[in-house]
């Protein structure tokens, strides 16, 4: 399965656009790790706890969007987009939100 941000595949030609297919992933952060992290956005660092859940969530998202696209016969994703949420203002999760096209190609 070949994903990509951009609207084409290099040396591919799309023969059909099948449809837009889309995956969340929810990923809880560690309360208590969660409050060394405000103590790194405070003093500023990376924090270790929020990179890993974002990976975790993006992983789990583009595994899922490629299991929806392979569900249609699709060979790829195409117009890849992500988005990134943290709905609570004191942290505790991160939400990956992952669109977009599924096509056949020649």
């Amino acid at each position: 399965m070949i994903i990509t941000t951009t609207g084409t595949v290099e040396g591919r030609q799309i023969a059909a656009y099948l449809d837009v297919v889309s995956a969340e992933s929810v990923q809880g952060i560690n309360v208590v790790r969660d409050v060394f992290a405000s103590f790194r956005d405070f003093f500023g660092g990376r924090s270790q706890t929020l990179e890993s859940a974002l990976k975790e969530a993006r992983e789990q998202a583009t595994d899922e969007i490629k299991a929806r696209a392979r569900s249609l016969q699709a060979d790829a994703v195409v117009g890849l987009d992500y988005e990134i949420s943290m709905p609570s203002a004191r942290g505790g999760m991160v939400v990956v939100f992952v669109t977009g096209t599924a096509v056949k190609l020649r």
